[in-house]
């Protein structure tokens, strides 16, 4: 694929993956300082990794929820778990056992932070369980 083959497939899959109001919500804050920024994203990130055949998206989707849990990137982390329940179809518990998992892993108070995020993100969306 050339450069404008790989955009046009990176965001196709970022629509996809994220939702389509999200994606224009981010179409209309591009500028002439972060657009050169945004086209990398859409190519490399969209349109080379999300696109490799290896991992389908639903393994994609854990893997960038536990990584952002682990970096305690607060904002990416509830952009792709709201973009996972709403879009992926995960549940509440699929939620939940990444959360459980990574407390294993990444420790009790990054846990602790992603269980806050995720609450509210869940009520937001109209997902949480009493």
């Amino acid at each position: 694929m050339d450069d404008s083959e790989r955009f046009a497939a990176g965001m196709k899959k970022r629509r996809q993956v994220l939702g389509d109001a999200w994606v224009e919500r981010s179409i209309t804050r591009r500028n002439d300082f972060n657009g050169d920024f945004l086209d990398f994203l859409t190519r490399s990130c969209w349109g080379d990794v999300w696109l490799r055949p290896h991992f389908d998206d639903r393994t994609r989707r854990i893997i960038v929820i536990a990584t952002m849990i682990a970096l305690g990137r607060w904002e990416e982390f509830r952009l792709h778990m709201r973009a996972a329940l709403v879009e992926g179809k995960f549940s509440q518990d699929d939620i939940k056992e990444i959360i459980l998992q990574q407390a294993v892993y990444c420790g009790v108070p990054a846990a602790n932070s992603a269980m806050k995020e995720a609450g509210e993100v869940l009520e937001e969306i109209g997902k949480s369980k009493a």
